[in-house]
């Protein structure tokens, strides 16, 4: 069934031509990944799709009462403020469902007023209390706070922060909260616009499950090349103003594209030669210049005028291509940091972590958010001092240091002079030259710093970076805001550096074509990983699991009989496990049977008799109140 579908969409801004004549059709239950050059549409195809911007032409066709949800990228929080929600975390979680919510507190005010209720009163609120209730049991709403909590703990939100207001987050907080009230709305048709932004390795491994399962349609912009490979199922390729989608993720798409191209290149070139053959025969008829020749040369240019033109392929859009410039050579021995702390006032981020980075090592920090990795790189540029500790560069150290945030960027500059003034021994040419390489090019070069969006900040942020020499490579989330043409270009360049590099990313891809050794701040510590990314990944999946039941386990100090107990004793946990969550589940089905008995009868047979009512109703609270308790620990296994 087809739940989505464009037809002959377009957009344009004045005379420019943004998206144009672009068709596709996505079925219910299709996982889209969007991929394309920062600039190309991705994200005005979304607004579009979604009814918030008004296309210059074509349509957008929603199947029947199907819901879209939408989180668009660096989306500002919607804090809902009416009803009884206030500004807190968890009550902003709980305003995902209003309907719920309001049911809920309709519920409560109609058992206060059912305990004074007679007569025709009495009947009309038992009529309604069943009603609401139906409609809130129906509508999921005996667990959908624990569902909020559960949710909420994926994304980072402990229970520290349900009374946190939504005022002191940070904009990648924010963000994450968006995505966990839109996750817990389970839409028909989920859009999302770059949902990895902000996110750490472990939560977006746990975003991935979550969209890998997801039963509805998922439609995802993303620059993520490991996430579009495990989440998505078919590829949009917005390019050259139009779109075409292919049936594959990511690394499929990029085989059945480059087949594709190459098919219409050797069609085109077949029709070309073609074409060539019969305008050469009709020049040398026409030079013989009799009546048969020229009825002959005729025929033949009726045959090209009746030819189905092939286009020739367009030309991918142009990337940006650069090389970092060397320095001289350093010494073997490039950083050595010793009995390294860092300490806030209300935080201590790590403590007393030694490690070594010799010549040519491509080092890459990793750790969840918070744990002190871009704070580790600022203390290595003594942007800040350390709480305790040393730490030297050896000899000839050269450093080059790229800044996520790009705040070495003055927005009162235009590009060209941002660039003229870090350099002003080159020569005008040789400035232009370079911004042509980062495609600022013509009138692009002289826009104001201020207005750059964030993928052109980042590119002349690595303008500025190439043309310095070093020997050692600072990078601090290089990829951030670059797209997927970009992101290769960097990653070429930084293959081809003879130097030394140390940064950090959460871009799995890059890290994993690239890193020869991982640092890994994990509670304070430093924990070394000797090998490329698939190392790293490995030794994470062995200390995930590494107190997990398990029969393979044995320590190899361990005696045949120590063994034979800790396997005898690890199966009866699992036996136990087991018959606890089946014991759980078939409490929930009983009570819930029960729940609706006792609903039934509280609000008909027993409806006049008081006594009868109140034990029901007692009765009716702590089902209730069991129910949520089954429900939560329903959710834990």
């Amino acid at each position: 069934m087809i739940i989505l579908s464009v037809s002959a969409l377009s957009f344009s801004v004045g005379v420019k031509e943004i998206l144009e004549n672009i068709s596709f059709a996505v079925e219910d239950g299709d996982r889209v990944g969007i991929v394309g050059v920062n600039g190309s549409g991705k994200s005005t195809l979304l607004r579009m799709i979604t009814g918030k911007l008004e296309p210059s032409g074509g349509a957008v066709y929603i199947a029947k009462d199907k819901s879209v949800g939408m989180m668009e990228q660096d989306d500002a929080f919607n804090v809902v403020t009416s009803g009884a929600f206030d500004t807190t975390v968890l009550s902003q979680m709980y305003a995902s469902y209003p309907e719920l919510c309001r049911d809920e507190a309709r519920l409560s005010e109609l058992e206060e007023l059912l305990k004074r209720a007679e007569g025709e009163e009495l009947r009309r609120l038992t009529a309604e209390f069943t009603e609401v209730n139906t409609r809130f049991i129906d509508g999921g709403g005996l667990h959908y706070k624990s569902r909020c909590r559960s949710i909420l703990s994926k994304l980072g939100f402990g229970e520290k922060y349900y009374s946190e207001d939504i005022s002191s987050l940070s904009g990648g907080e924010r963000a994450r909260l968006n995505l966990a009230r839109l996750l817990f709305r389970e839409p028909d048709i989920l859009i999302l616009d770059e949902p990895t932004n902000h996110l750490d390795t472990d939560t977006m491994e746990w975003l991935e499950g979550v969209l890998s399962g997801y039963k509805k349609t998922l439609v995802v912009v993303s620059h993520d090349r490991y996430f579009l490979d495990r989440v998505t199922t078919k590829t949009l390729d917005v390019e050259n103003h139009g779109a075409k989608l292919y049936a594959a993720p990511y690394s499929g798409y990029l085989k059945l594209k480059e087949e594709a191209r190459r098919a219409e290149q050797k069609k085109y070139d077949l029709q070309q030669k073609e074409i060539a053959r019969l305008e050469a025969y009709i020049e040398q008829q026409r030079r013989w210049n009799r009546e048969r020749n020229i009825i002959a040369a005729e025929s033949r240019e009726k045959a090209i005028a009746r030819m189905e033109k092939v286009d020739k392929p367009k030309a991918e859009p142009k990337s940006i291509r650069f090389g970092f410039t060397k320095s001289e050579e350093s010494g073997n021995d490039v950083l050595s940091v010793r009995s390294l702390s860092m300490e806030f006032p209300a935080k201590r981020l790590f403590d007393n972590i030694s490690f070594e980075v010799k010549k040519r090592e491509r080092v890459f920090i990793a750790g969840a958010n918070g744990t002190g990795k871009s704070t580790l790189l600022k203390i290595l540029l003594e942007k800040i001092p350390a709480t305790s500790g040393v730490f030297e560069f050896g000899y000839n150290v050269t450093v080059g240091y790229y800044d996520q945030e790009n705040q070495n960027l003055d927005p009162s500059k235009t590009v060209v002079d941002e660039l003229w003034d870090a350099y002003p021994g080159l020569d005008r040419t040789q400035i232009r030259n370079t911004l042509a390489l980062f495609m600022f090019r013509g009138d692009d070069a002289f826009k104001s710093v201020s207005v750059l969006s964030g993928g052109e900040r980042a590119r002349l942020t690595l303008a500025k970076l190439i043309l310095s020499k070093m020997n050692l490579l600072i990078l601090d989330e290089p990829t951030n805001h670059l797209d997927i043409k970009s992101r290769e270009a960097l990653e070429t360049a930084l293959e081809e550096f003879d130097g030394t590099l140390i940064a950090v990313s959460h871009d799995r891809y890059f890290i994993k074509k690239l890193a020869t050794r991982v640092l890994e701040l994990k509670d304070g510590k430093i924990v070394d990983h000797i090998g490329g990314y698939d190392d790293y990944a490995a030794a994470r999946e062995r200390e995930r699991t590494k107190d997990a039941l398990s029969t393979d386990y044995a320590p190899p100090q361990m005696t045949n009989k120590e063994v034979y107990l800790l396997r005898k004793q690890e199966a009866a946990e699992m036996r136990k496990y087991e018959k606890r969550r089946r014991d759980v589940a078939a409490e929930i089905e009983r009570l819930e049977r029960e729940l609706a008995e006792v609903s039934d009868e509280l609000f008909g047979d027993a409806a006049t008799d008081y006594m009868r009512a109140a034990e029901l109703d007692d009765r009716k609270t702590y089902i209730e109140d069991r129910l949520m308790t089954l429900y939560e620990e329903e959710e834990n296994f």
